[in-house]
């Protein structure tokens, strides 16, 4: 039976956008460009932990702490150079304020393929459309530089709810914006706990995106695998 869908909710990260480069290497080139020499992978290993160890003790941007989110993030990327060995702190104030408005640009982020045309081919066949993000608030730019904004009425980032996925009040506010029931509503995402099951926990349906040899998720049934973008509508209205 086709679903009745009245409303699809976006995931953005590794589902309609990813980054062009490692973090590593942006993080490199942007050093260099200082006149400081850093390995990539190096930084990409330290950006990992400098980022654990900020998301364990400032979840969701550090918004119920009172951080802003651009400190949170000011703050990620020194310590990613501090942990990679570079401790000159008006080097690092350049450096890590020039990499926050870097990575609110399509400068860093690419549509990933079929993403532009599945959104238009959906806004076509009259779904209303959301994205759901854990996200900061720099999203709404970043999906208007990459030309993908106008596929939907609204963007519900963590930052903004103050609820970060897999937590359900996420997706309740998606649910209230868009003004349809759970069961009129499927979310489509990359990642299994914080999409695919969140999303069915609150009733609506998921659509997991996993490309090739990305591990198999034995409670995911095959009709809710994309292995690209491209294949939504045909499941939709299988």
């Amino acid at each position: 039976a086709m679903l009745r869908l009245r409303l699809l909710t976006w995931d953005v990260k590794n589902t309609l956008l990813r980054l062009r480069q490692p973090v590593g290497e942006s993080y490199t080139a942007e050093a260099r460009a200082h006149g400081l020499r850093v390995q990539p992978a190096a930084l990409g290993q330290s950006f990992r932990e400098a980022y654990g160890a900020q998301s364990r003790r400032f979840p969701n941007y550090g918004r119920g702490q009172g951080l802003s989110s651009q400190q949170w993030w000011v703050d990620v990327v020194k310590q990613t150079f501090r942990l990679s060995g570079v401790h000159e702190d008006g080097v690092l104030t350049l450096m890590a304020e020039k990499l926050y408005r870097d990575f609110c640009s399509a400068h860093n982020w690419e549509v990933l393929p079929g993403a532009g045309e599945t959104l238009s081919r959906c806004c076509q066949r009259g779904f209303r459309m959301g994205v759901v993000s854990n996200f900061d608030n720099r999203l709404e730019d970043i999906l208007s530089q990459c030309n993908l904004r106008h596929h939907f009425e609204f963007v519900v980032t963590s930052e903004d709810v103050g609820f970060a996925k897999p937590d359900r009040r996420i997706f309740e506010k998606a649910l209230r914006l868009g003004g349809v029931p759970p069961e009129q509503a499927a979310h489509v995402g990359d990642d299994y706990t914080r999409d695919y099951k969140a999303a069915r926990a609150v009733g609506m349906h998921g659509f997991l995106l996993r490309a090739a040899g990305q591990g198999e998720e034995p409670e995911v049934p095959p009709e809710h695998l994309l292995p690209t973008l491209s294949h939504l509508l045909a499941l939709i209205e299988k």
